[in-house]
């Protein structure tokens, strides 16, 4: 084997030259420097542009000839690196504060690609002169560039802290970085309270940082992300885009609609593909209510315009786009930089160290340069004194020389007298302005003042570089007054060498110098914030993306769950046919009936005395012909046990309960409490048998997935029905003879919840409840349903209060006719009523077309049904708008004026609209109408 031949095993091969490449990646391309901020290819292509003087106050040059200048002296890459780096430096969208100056096509936010490079032309701004400031003054460590035969600075000396301000991103080998840009102003402060004091603790400078800021602003939500990244180096941010919502018009077609407007996206966002997805999701039906969508944006600023559909709930389709588009993304913080050469991973406080101990540098090699350069100068001005001092002399030496070169030696050879200069350096004292080094100097024949051999007078002798000087100098310099021009600036010289002398030696003055160029910097380049941070983030939930409105929940007597629009149903004049609510099995009827919201709360409440939560989202909306959605779905019923009660809880419950979504919370006794109610609200509970009991509705806090036990009940008996009291009312239970009792709520007290109640009501064997009723102090009427469709009302004052456990009164007679009772609740003439059969028939009715009687009575036709078809269930809807509500809107959108015979067909509109909104006033008007089908009524 040859001797220049070694043999190597291939993994040990394999494992350094990797490890070389990776450190190369590292070190040489991928990672920034923790000082200026820059990588190697940003930094060459600014000096490059300082090379060729490229400032920002003088003419554009093309892109090509700085890409050439680049890749020929000092970057060994491609071209098309070097400008992408180019371009991305005077991008405003890419960068917080530019680097470059570009004129021409450098792309857009929606990922248009930037002209060629013979295109386009670049300049510095005036922000990367402070990057490159004082980079001749041997402040910062120069390098070879790839063949050796240029020299480049291997950082710059960078007076602004640019890794913080501009962010940085790149992908090395085993690691990758990836750090947000900021405010200058911000970090500027808190750099600035670090030099103040070193020893300053990450939250306080967190305290002048207040978060990332984006170049294309956008909201932050949440500062958990932030805190991370600032104290360990890594975090997670999310970014939203910012919006606003303004209407279509105020008249036309395109009255009452809204349109979400977005003027900022998340960084980093491509706008056109963002448009994209969006139409692709309404395209999808994934998001429904947006009609149209376009952009809008121009050189005034960005502006995506996206118009939704009358009617639709603009919070809910944002909260949509939110989350299935990129109008909210994630940021995440790597802050991994180059410390020393070393790729390490840091916080907020050593990244901030470590620029200020870069500035502490540069400014202190700044000012060793500059003291050298006035001790030079100082020498200089010595030898320009003694030449003035010796001009005869000097001036026949020089004449007597051949050459240059021989006066030179003849000026170098001799010695000189001193004249002024001894003064001068008396006045120095115990500055120095020798140079510390002085080229050629004999240690035994010195350069300066030297004793006189004989007449003991102090001689100068000439350094090489002030004999240089004495040479070029030109002959008006030997006029008088020069004499006097060189004493003045020998004493400005001696004075800044005092002052450059005293900055080395005393530390807090270095760091005022600095503080005071960082303020500068601040004052000068220093703006507003253009990211908004949000402190708490919350995920959106289910209720976020469902728009409130008014439902009618039914539940079948098979367990068959679903919400309808309340807007489904027209009102009908009483003894209407009605419409099909849903389709039936065959065997099956409908159970339970309530009007409530898909952002409310609902309790169910079991035969068997359970009790479960539910959100009204949670019930799917379905169309009149679905069946729905099996309730034990939903909730964990067993085998046997069926829903008796759907009770919506009050409004301040459901806020109290807000964070466990579909639960109340113990914590919330005392909101109770405080609450307007006079006591805390209670649930009152009436069984078949006749059995009351009272609990505070507290007590159903925190329900479980399997329930919570509402009631104790005895065997063979069940619950029938639950209300919501405040504590200080009556209740009237009616039994399925059609007999009724009335009496305060307190006769039954307070129990816990397993307890098992107290006789409410004295019945008979083959009596038992059908419904409880709550007394309130502004509802005068009750309207009583029987099984074949017929009922009526009846004033509550015609019910005595009795001591609970009496046998009632009679409510109305359950005759053939009428069949059994069925329901029974309270209203006002302003109500509508919703009656359902047990074949899935459901009319929708005012209250005002029941005609009032009293009690004992047979009442009138309430539905139609046929032989064999039997009324199940009733509900009231609450008038939500009162006439007077519906003029004042009209009147205000200026549709018509109201006269005496529109104002009583105004009454009549607003109390038939059960879900009436003043926004909707003249659409209510419009096209309200009733259904002629119904036949006349029974007397």
């Amino acid at each position: 084997m040859s001797e220049s031949v070694s043999p190597i095993g291939i993994v040990d091969e394999l494992k350094q030259s990797y490890l070389d490449y990776a450190m190369s990646v590292i070190v040489s391309r991928a990672l920034p420097d923790v000082r200026d901020g820059f990588k190697p290819v940003h930094r060459r292509v600014m000096y490059a542009m300082h090379v060729l003087s490229n400032d920002y106050n003088k003419p554009y040059k093309k892109s090509a000839r700085v890409v050439g200048d680049v890749i020929g002296k000092y970057h060994p890459h491609g071209d098309s690196a070097v400008y992408d780096a180019i371009v991305r430096m005077a991008q405003d969208f890419s960068l917080r504060y530019p680097m470059v100056d570009g004129q021409g096509n450098f792309g857009s936010i929606d990922d248009d690609p930037p002209a060629a490079m013979r295109y386009t032309e670049v300049r510095m701004t005036k922000l990367t002169h402070q990057m490159l400031a004082d980079l001749d003054k041997d402040t910062v460590d120069w390098e070879d560039n790839y063949d050796g035969s240029e020299r480049m600075p291997s950082v710059m000396p960078a007076r602004i802290p640019n890794l913080l301000v501009n962010g940085a991103t790149g992908i090395a080998v085993g690691m990758a970085t990836n750090m947000a840009p900021h405010n200058l102003t911000e970090v500027i402060n808190a750099c600035l309270a670090y030099a103040q004091n070193p020893q300053v603790s990450a939250e306080e400078l967190m305290s002048h940082i207040s978060g990332p800021d984006f170049p294309t602003g956008g909201i932050i939500y949440g500062r958990a992300g932030i805190l991370d990244a600032y104290r360990t180096g890594k975090g997670r941010l999310h970014i939203r885009g910012r919006y606003h919502i303004e209407p279509m018009s105020d008249t036309g077609v395109n009255r009452d609609r809204e349109r979400i407007v977005f003027t900022e996206v998340p960084y980093q966002a491509n706008k056109a593909k963002l448009i994209e997805r969006i139409a692709e999701l309404v395209r999808d039906k994934k998001i429904e209510g947006i009609s149209e969508i376009r952009d809008e944006s121009d050189k005034d600023g960005m502006r995506i315009a996206i118009d939704l559909r009358r009617g639709e709930t603009a919070e809910v389709i944002v909260n949509n786009l939110f989350l299935q588009t990129p109008l909210e993304s994630s940021f995440s913080i790597n802050m991994v930089a180059l410390d020393n050469g070393q790729p390490k991973v840091l916080t907020l406080r050593q990244l901030i160290a470590a620029f200020v101990r870069h500035r502490q540098e540069v400014v202190t090699r700044r000012t060793i340069y500059e003291l050298n350069k006035a001790r030079v100068r100082g020498h200089l001005l010595e030898g320009l004194t003694v030449a003035l001092a010796n001009i005869d002399e000097i001036i026949a030496t020089i004449k007597a020389s051949a050459n240059r070169g021989l006066a030179r030696e003849s000026l170098l050879n001799n010695t000189w007298g001193s004249g002024s200069v001894v003064a001068m350096l008396a006045a120095a004292g115990s500055q120095s302005v020798r140079p510390d080094f002085i080229e050629g100097e004999d240690p035994k024949a010195p350069f300066g003042l030297i004793d006189g051999e004989s007449d003991g007078e102090q001689r100068y002798r000439l350094s090489l570089e002030q004999v240089n000087a004495i040479l070029d100098m030109q002959l008006h310099r030997l006029t008088g007054l020069e004499q006097d021009k060189l004493t003045e600036e020998y004493q400005d010289l001696l004075r800044e060498i005092a002052h450059l002398e005293s900055i080395l030696g005393d530390f807090d003055k270095l760091m005022t110098i600095i503080s005071n160029e960082m303020i500068e910097i601040r004052d000068n380049f220093g703006d507003e914030r253009r990211t908004d941070i949000i402190d708490s983030r919350t995920d959106f939930n289910r209720e976020d993306l469902i728009p409130e409105q008014t439902v009618v929940m039914t539940v079948s007597r098979t367990g068959y769950a679903k919400t309808q629009p309340i807007d489904d149903y027209v009102a009908q004049k009483r003894g209407g046919k009605g419409k099909s609510a849903t389709a039936m099995k065959e065997d099956d009827v409908i159970d339970h009936l309530v009007v409530t919201s898909t952002h409310a709360t609902v309790l169910c409440f079991t035969d068997s005395g359970r009790v479960f939560s539910l959100r009204g989202f949670e019930v799917p909306i379905a169309s009149r012909g679905a069946r729905g959605r099996p309730l034990v779905n939903l909730i964990g019923l067993n085998g046997d046990e069926t829903v008796t009660t759907i009770l919506p809880i009050p409004k301040i419950v459901e806020d109290l309960s807000a964070k466990n979504d579909v639960s109340l919370t113990s914590d919330d006794d005392e909101a109770l409490e405080d609450s307007n109610e006079a006591e805390p609200p209670f649930v009152f509970f009436a069984t078949a048998n006749g059995t009351v009991k009272r609990v505070e509705l507290k007590q159903f806090a925190n329900i479980r997935s399997n329930g919570l036990i509402a009631v104790g009940l005895e065997d063979g008996d069940k619950l029938v029905s639950a209300r919501i009291t405040n504590g200080s009312q009556e209740v009237m239970l009616f039994a399925s003879s059609g007999k009724a009792i009335r009496f305060d709520e307190n006769d039954a007290r307070a129990m816990g919840r397993t307890a098992k109640g107290v006789r409410g009501m004295r019945l008979a064997d083959d009596e038992f409840i059908k419904s409880l009723v709550v007394i309130e102090d502004d509802v005068r009427e009750i309207l009583i349903a029987c099984e074949n469709g017929f009922g009526k009302r009846t004033f509550i004052d015609e019910f005595n209060t009795q001591n609970r456990g009496g046998g009632g009164v009679i409510a109305i007679k359950t005759s053939e006719r009428n069949g059994a009772l069925v329901r029974a609740t309270k209203v006002e003439p302003e109500d509508d009523i919703i009656l359902i059969s047990d074949k899935g028939t459901l009319v929708r009715t005012p209250v005002e077309h029941v005609a009032s009687s009293g009690r004992n009575t047979q009442g009138v036709t309430l539905i139609r049904l046929s032989k064999d078809e039997k009324l199940v269930a009733m509900a009231r809807v609450e008038n939500e708008e009162n006439a007077d509500e519906l003029i004042d809107a009209m009147r205000e959108d200026g549709t018509f004026e109201v006269d005496g015979q529109e104002q009583q067909d105004i009454n009549k509109v607003a109390g038939e609209s059960a879900t009436a909104d003043v926004n909707d006033a003249i659409d209510i008007a419009n096209d309200y109408s009733l259904d002629d089908d119904s036949a006349d009524d029974d007397k």
